[in-house]
């Protein structure tokens, strides 16, 4: 990855700090592998987070969840691959009581697998799981990304 296009992604990731929904929701990112292959995403308890009986509103839950995988494929995969999240699938097992956390990570060798994937299908829809843990590491939520990766300027 040159020099250029990684510091433009480190100011992107910057950014999506101050972004208003994860800015308004206590979501903040609080580590990022220096390739963009993980990152480590904490959701603090507020009273603007809380929903009617004290826990952490489920859609403040998921949005922390949201754009990771994606961020990862897009960055990994490069320019010449559309990335797109297409679905995604979220138990509540616990409340989130206090600080939650959930941690997205593809090694290069999942990276290179799907676009090996990619390049023979042309297309496919991958899917990840997540999991958001609370402090003490009980699970207090589960997820499925179901994200769709295509090559640019495939042949039809």
């Amino acid at each position: 990855m040159s020099k250029s296009r990684q510091s433009r992604y480190l100011k992107l990731i910057k950014r999506i700090n101050w972004y208003p929904p994860y800015l308004f929701s206590g979501i903040k990112i609080i580590d990022h592998a220096p390739d963009f292959t993980s990152f480590k995403v904490r959701l603090k308890l507020t009273w603007y987070n809380r929903n009617l009986v004290g826990t952490a509103f489920g859609g403040s839950l998921y949005s922390m969840c949201d754009p990771f995988f994606m961020f990862i494929l897009m960055i990994g995969l490069g320019k010449d691959y559309l990335v797109w999240d297409k679905y995604a699938t979220i138990d509540f097992v616990k409340p989130g009581k206090g600080t939650v956390y959930a941690e997205f990570k593809l090694s290069p060798e999942e990276l290179e697998s799907i676009k090996d994937e990619v390049d023979t299908l042309g297309k496919k829809v991958f899917e990840f799981p997540c999991e958001v843990r609370g402090e003490n590491g009980e699970l207090v939520a589960r997820l499925t990304k179901g994200v769709y990766v295509r090559k640019k300027n495939r042949e039809a």
